[in-house]
């Protein structure tokens, strides 16, 4: 089954960021989780979108960019995202903690007052944090061929490799006039392989798990100017799909909204 098609994803995502796509609710895929990693403890619950917050160190070239990103998941939600799970139900930041390291590169490029990023390049690990003691180290400069130049992680002998991925398309837009809070956006679509042993003991259900990652967030005002480098913070949902075979403008649709988290609107 073949991925679908580059360009046609690309151009849906960015389209979606730009907020030009319709903005109907669509379903989310449910997926299970074992926060004990033990089915005997029977505390398996359903969600369907996992949010957070991240941190990403940005340098940029001329008309290119290196980050860095780590993202500590915060809540689970069910019910196509619109309702929270509580803490007592996921054990997420009680338990355990769960975060992943990504790291990109890819080009810019800017007409008028929006600056448009485009990746060309991405990889991603996800981990459980059994003792939720985790710290974190913020590297200087972004490189993604330097991991050096990479954020990294302190006091994770206890720490679980659960899944890892690679680019698909990923895009964004920053509005340059814009200070402050909510200044643009950007969707990826990753694909998603579970590590064993722990992935599977993570990630529950369904069987075979959905081999994408869809991923969508906001970020605050950051200038972009070559040769410099930047610290950005924002909030990143992330929902999972299978792949679909090409093509049709329906299934395109569906799955670049997808990937940019749109809240479910109730009419």
């Amino acid at each position: 089954m073949k991925l679908l098609n580059t360009k046609n994803l690309a151009a849906v995502t960015l389209t979606a960021a730009m907020g030009m796509a319709s903005t109907s609710a669509m379903a989310l895929e449910d997926f299970t989780v074992d926060p004990d990693l033990n089915p005997a403890t029977n505390n398996s619950f359903v969600a369907d979108k996992i949010t957070g917050g991240y941190a990403e160190v940005v340098t940029f070239g001329v008309g290119t960019f290196d980050v860095s990103i780590k993202w500590d998941a915060g809540q689970f939600f069910t019910n196509d995202g619109v309702t929270a799970l509580t803490a007592g139900l996921t054990r997420v930041g009680v338990d355990y903690g769960l975060y992943a390291l990504f790291n990109g590169r890819g080009t810019f490029s800017t007409v008028g007052n929006l600056t448009t990023f485009t990746f060309t390049d991405a990889i991603f690990d996800l981990f459980y944090d059994d003792l939720v003691d985790t710290s974190y180290n913020q590297p200087l400069t972004a490189s993604f061929s330097d991991p050096t130049k990479q954020w990294s992680v302190n006091n994770n002998a206890d720490d679980l490799h659960l899944a890892s991925g690679a680019l698909v398309v990923g895009a964004g837009q920053l509005n340059n006039t814009c200070v402050g809070l909510n200044c643009g956006s950007f969707g990826t679509t990753l694909t998603f392989a579970l590590e064993n042993p722990y992935g599977p003991q993570f990630f529950t259900a369904p069987t075979p798990f959905f081999d994408l990652t869809l991923n969508a967030g906001q970020f605050n005002d950051f200038p972009v100017v070559a040769g410099q480098t930047v610290l950005i913070n924002g909030s990143m949902d992330v929902v999972f799909q299978k792949s679909v075979p090409e093509p049709t403008t329906v299934a395109l649709m569906g799955l670049g909204l997808l990937g940019l988290g749109l809240r479910r609107r109730k009419a």
